[in-house]
């Protein structure tokens, strides 16, 4: 076992509130499985006793926090964040298309895949849930980039057999044999999970969908990875395409691929019947802020989605999405519920957007108690924050005088300068 001291973030995995010791002690060591996870943690005066024997790493001035969880996120985009575009679909079809064809390149896929990671890594992000492209290559480099580094990651390969160019349309049959093969390699070994993932309803076939039902009733601990009511372009041709469907999100219902462990990215054009049947079928929500801001798209109505009472996390979705950086994610969700000209304007507590984007994140995920905590049992990826990594930051953290304050001026001033150390459990000694 090995112990730090120093303050701790950490929440209450029931109710989602923050608890905070100024002088904190976590405690990491193996379970009975062999996977380093927290063995203990809270102030410091109650644990020393019972650890004094333990290895303590003192980190005066800085904050241990839960890692990041970033749930919705595209690898094959890292280099075209920041393409300008006059909306989603134009943006798709001359950026996005483009960059995702050459992943039919191992070498290709492999190089943008460790890039990526380093990144989030930077940024202190430990889990994602990421698309891949349409090309078995792409999954296999993720995968095996992730599990050389120990990490916990989520991906699958992307589904689209129609209003695709050549390149990244795939051919609906052998669609869906890789996709089996793929859960088969990958789904369960490791920290490595499957998500089995259309694109959006549009770029699919209705024999295409049905199969990828198919497969999420056949591996139901798999994952369901897609797009919904992002764009009002992409609602209106949802609606054309799928007439006898109640809304685009009912699109879904009909081919099974509405569930527990089904994420959906946006959600922004929605009436309360999609949130209901969100909260009924246990489905979430990927609310992707700056990229909602970036493409024009509209603004994810918090207030709705927490009256009917269906789960969300944050997530950057790079490359629409134009940081990597949780702060950036957090800062603009808080711009988002601001935001009352086409919804109800509500201000996010600092703490519940942290929230959102580690524990909340995981359990929407269905990885509560897994990741995304600090609480004994939880995996032991976690953060060395330094709140004084610029001179604005560390006169700003300095005045705080509560941690809703605290949290906040991380928030708003924080990059990935704040991120001291990203640690990553299984690649500890």
């Amino acid at each position: 076992m090995k112990a730090l001291r120093a303050s701790l973030l950490r929440f209450d995995a029931a109710t989602g509130q923050a608890q905070f010791d100024e002088d904190g002690l976590l405690v990491i060591g193996p379970d009975a499985r062999g996977r380093q996870v927290v063995q203990a943690a809270g102030a410091w005066m109650a644990l020393k006793g019972q650890f004094a024997l333990v290895p303590t790493e003192h980190l005066p001035g800085r904050i241990l926090a839960p890692g990041f969880i970033d749930m919705h996120v595209h690898y094959p985009q890292t280099d075209i964040i920041g393409a300008p575009a006059a909306g989603l679909l134009p943006w798709l079809e001359n950026y996005t298309f483009p960059a995702e064809s050459r992943f039919a390149d191992p070498a290709h896929a492999g190089a943008v895949a460790e890039f990526f990671l380093d990144e989030l890594a930077r940024n202190g992000v430990t889990t994602a849930l990421t698309f891949a492209t349409s090309h078995p290559a792409s999954v296999d480099a993720f995968f095996e980039a992730s599990r050389q580094r120990g990490l916990r990651m989520i991906t699958g390969k992307v589904l689209q057999d129609r209003h695709s160019p050549d390149g990244v349309r795939d051919d609906t049959e052998q669609s869906l044999v890789d996709t089996e093969a793929l859960i088969r390699r990958w789904h369960g070994m490791d920290r490595l999970g499957y998500a089995i993932t259309p694109r959006f309803a549009p770029t699919s076939t209705d024999a295409q969908l049905h199969g990828a039902g198919e497969l999420a009733k056949a591996f139901p601990d798999t994952w369901i990875h897609s797009h919904v009511a992002e764009n009002k372009d992409e609602v209106k041709w949802a609606r054309e395409l799928f007439p006898k469907a109640r809304s685009y999100l009912d699109v879904y219902v009909g081919f099974g691929l509405m569930r527990e462990r089904a994420v959906y990215a946006h959600c922004i054009h929605f009436d309360d019947d999609d949130r209901r049947l969100m909260r009924d079928t246990g489905a979430v929500t990927a609310v992707s802020p700056t990229s909602n801001l970036f493409l024009g798209s509209g603004f994810f109505d918090f207030e709705g989605a927490d009256r009917i009472g269906y789960g969300y996390g944050l997530a950057s979705d790079v490359g629409g999405g134009t940081s990597f950086s949780p702060f950036a994610t957090m800062l603009a969700a808080y711009y988002a519920g601001r935001e009352g000209q086409t919804k109800p304007g509500l201000s996010i507590a600092p703490s519940q957007l942290w929230w959102r984007h580690t524990g909340g994140a995981a359990h929407a995920l269905g990885l509560g108690g897994v990741v995304g905590n600090l609480q004994p049992g939880c995996e032991a990826d976690f953060l060395v924050l330094n709140p004084a990594a610029t001179p604005l930051l560390a006169r700003k953290t300095k005045l705080a005088n509560s941690l809703e304050e605290l949290l906040f001026s991380m928030i708003v001033l924080g990059d990935d300068r704040l991120v001291e150390r990203t640690v990553i459990g299984q690649a500890l000694e």
